[in-house]
């Protein structure tokens, strides 16, 4: 199954290099109807919903219902995208839709830019507050060019991801790790004890990131325990910590946040 289907469209240009690869023309278009976007819908639920939502809003994936994809800008682009997916991300190339089956589901991703957005639950202003002050936020993530590094960027997360997924990580955070941030504890063989985040990893060594941002490249023959914590997160449920206005404001800013992409 193909559940990260459409994953990446705003993740990276597209490449003359995706051109190159197909070895065909892209077919004719059909005519777009209402049986033809039907068709595509189910065709995104049963491979991309997984990760976008089954109505596109987003999820782990970025939302598709938005009037313009900046990474895939006309009909063409976005079937070579879906086709043939963008090297270096998570969108793979695609090998078990026929042409006809691309055309179906760009038919439905270009519906969904007609879609009305959902309404923030509260108020961006507030929750820049919220995302500076109580919550504490820029400590582990960056935006806009300032914050921490032991979370996730948030600079245009807003057209990545749905109001839903949003909030299920400010409340459940271990219920989906992203990835590239997988928790690692490791005692070496003189007693010294790290626990961070893993940057990378061969046969050999370990490199992760500690708490404090200070880097760490490790001989796994120099340590005691290596412990891959899957399924842990270092950020905290925000369910004793704000109140569910202050959850909503800092929602509601996170949503805001579009720029840069």
């Amino acid at each position: 199954m193909r559940m990260k289907l459409l994953l990446g469209v705003l993740a990276a240009a597209l490449l003359p290099a995706q051109v190159m690869q197909r070895r065909d023309p892209i077919p004719p278009r059909p005519a777009v109807t209402a049986e033809e976007i039907a068709a595509g819908k189910r065709l995104f639920q049963s491979q991309c919903g997984g990760c976008h939502g089954p109505e596109g809003g987003g999820g782990r994936g970025p939302n598709l219902a938005r009037p313009k994809l900046n990474r895939a800008v006309d009909s063409e682009s976005l079937f070579l995208v879906i086709d043939l997916g963008i090297p270096g991300t998570e969108m793979p190339i695609s090998g078990q839709l026929h042409d006809t089956e691309v055309w179906k589901v760009v038919a439905f991703v270009e519906s969904l830019g007609q879609v009305e957005p959902q309404p923030l639950p509260g108020d961006p202003t507030s929750g820049k507050e919220v995302y500076y002050g109580k919550g504490n936020c820029a400590a582990c993530h960056w935006l806009n060019g300032d914050g921490g590094r032991q979370g996730p960027e948030l600079s245009g997360i807003g057209g990545r991801r749905s109001l839903g997924y949003l909030r299920r990580s400010l409340l459940e955070p271990a219920a989906d790790v992203p990835e590239g941030f997988s928790m690692v504890s490791t005692v070496a063989k003189d007693g010294r004890r790290i626990r961070g985040i893993r940057l990378n990893e061969d046969t050999f060594t370990i490199q992760l990131r500690d708490f404090s941002e200070k880097l760490h490249s490790l001989r796994k023959q120099d340590l005691a325990e290596l412990n891959k914590h899957e399924g842990d997160s270092s950020m905290p449920a925000y369910t004793d910590t704000l109140t569910t206005a202050e959850i909503d404001d800092l929602i509601s800013f996170l949503a805001s946040q579009r720029e840069g992409l």
